[in-house]
């Protein structure tokens, strides 16, 4: 685990969908996570036959789009990122336990305090889901 991550989101294990950022542009950033076949997911998707499901792979793309918009803004460390839209999502390839799921996240535009964000997953070089989204930075309430 790439502990930078824990210091730049606020997710945390069972729900923290990325384990190394491989490398960052400037509105860009490639992220990965080893899909264990112990996650607790599979035990009911599929018995037998686990799929990692279609929502926590878009999850793990948001986390990775969390992380850019945390290296490159300067809102305070108490803003969370927060997704307000999805959009053109597009599931592609099944992911299993074994797998080393990479993530791409890749800054579109920015309106106001709109981040609008186009992302990619894959898995050994084939695309396995693409989407768009919009995030905020918003403060923590604590």
């Amino acid at each position: 685990m790439d502990e930078s991550i824990h210091k730049l989101i606020p997710h945390r294990e069972p729900f923290l969908f990325v384990d190394q950022i491989i490398e960052q542009g400037d509105d860009w950033i490639l992220a990965s996570k080893k899909i264990e076949a112990e996650n607790a997911f599979f035990k009911g998707h599929f018995p037998g036959k686990p799929i990692m499901p279609g929502v926590l792979i878009c999850e793990a793309i948001f986390q990775t789009g969390a992380l850019l918009m945390r290296a490159i803004s300067d809102a305070p460390e108490n803003f969370i990122p927060i997704v307000t839209r999805i959009n053109n999502v597009k599931l592609k390839r099944a992911v299993r336990p074994g797998d080393v799921l990479q993530m791409h996240a890749q800054l579109t535009d920015r309106a106001g305090s709109a981040w609008y964000l186009k992302g990619k997953a894959s898995v050994a070089g084939k695309t396995v889901l693409t989407l768009d989204f919009s995030a905020m930075l918003v403060e923590d309430a604590e």
